[in-house]
């Protein structure tokens, strides 16, 4: 599907890119920026893979899949009948992401406080990869406000915030307890 034999082609030196689609856009338009921010994601979960182990390692390789997947969904406009099948996700994807989220959420504590994100060296990397996760919720959101886009990359970006959000009080709960947020303690 994909062969690369030359890494720099000169193409974007004038500030442009290409889309999947082949047309061309600014490298500042909206849906590089959204698709530019699940990357950024995509190497952040890299970064929380170094403190995972076992099902956690394998559910962020999972999800570094998918997120190539929603990457290759938002670079490639919305078209009737296009002259390829765009790889779009599909619900199956966030319903994998809701189910994750109950099983790990079955296991936590009831919140009775904000959780600040800190604690073990995985939970807060995960919790920096629910703020990137959230971003790019943002930008694809914006995105969708002025060009039609796959609902399912919405849906996957807003489950999977929730996902690192369980798998980082899952982490700290591991590693000993959360960071909870005192209201007004130092005023």
């Amino acid at each position: 599907m994909v062969k690369l034999t030359r890494i720099y082609t000169r193409t974007g030196d004038t500030g442009q890119t290409g889309l999947g689609d082949g047309s061309r856009v600014a490298k500042t338009d909206p849906r590089v920026t959204a698709y530019g921010t699940v990357d950024e994601l995509n190497a952040l979960l890299g970064i929380c893979r170094l403190h995972a182990g076992g099902d956690l390692e394998a559910a962020l390789t999972r999800i570094q899949n998918d997120l190539f997947d929603v990457g290759a969904d938002l670079c490639t406009p919305e078209q009737e009948d296009p002259p390829f099948e765009p790889l779009r996700v599909a619900t199956g994807q966030t319903e994998w992401l809701e189910g994750e989220i109950d099983r790990v959420n079955a296991h936590l504590e009831t919140l009775r406080s904000f959780v600040l994100p800190a604690g073990s060296p995985a939970a807060a990397h995960l919790h920096h990869a629910r703020t990137v996760a959230r971003r790019a919720e943002r930008e694809t959101a914006a995105l969708a406000v002025t060009t039609p886009i796959n609902e399912n990359v919405l849906r996957y970006l807003n489950r999977l915030s929730d996902y690192l959000f369980v798998l980082a009080r899952d982490a700290n709960r591991e590693a000993g307890g959360e960071v909870l947020w005192q209201p007004g303690e130092h005023r």
